[in-house]
């Protein structure tokens, strides 16, 4: 039996008290890490049903790597567990939020960083545009 009901259509999906995750064609839905703290965004990631049930049934966060094609449990290897405060789900319950409390050195990014959105995009005078460090770096 599949981990979660098939999604539906309607006031049922968005309003319902059903968790229907609504995973796209490949079976993956978006996962974003916030710090449950300070509220800051920390990575962008995605699950696929056994990640999700996984992250629910541990406490600890769990993602699918699209490049890998596996599981992987973050800080497995690092020690920067993501130890799950909450699981919130948008409207239509294609993505997923998870407040999360960060274990060992603190830091998300696989570059060591507390945050994988370290660098903001700038706009050129001529139209172009780049990367610049964030102001915490």
């Amino acid at each position: 039996m599949a981990p979660f009901e098939p999604a539906t259509k309607g006031s049922g999906q968005e309003e319902g008290t059903d968790l229907r995750p609504r995973f796209d064609a490949a079976g993956l839905i978006t996962a974003i890490a916030q710090d449950g703290e300070t509220g800051e965004i920390l990575m962008l990631a995605h699950m696929n049903a056994e990640a999700l049930r996984l992250t629910l049934e541990t406490g600890k966060a769990h993602y699918y790597s699209r490049s890998r094609q596996q599981i992987w449990l973050k800080g497995e290897t690092s020690g920067n567990v993501q130890l799950v405060q909450s699981v919130l789900v948008d409207c239509d319950q294609d993505a997923v939020l998870i407040k999360v409390t960060m274990s060992g050195d603190r830091v998300a990014c696989h570059t060591g960083r507390v945050t994988c959105f370290y660098r903001r995009v700038q706009r050129h005078a001529d139209g172009g545009y780049s990367l610049a460090m964030d102001w915490r770096e």
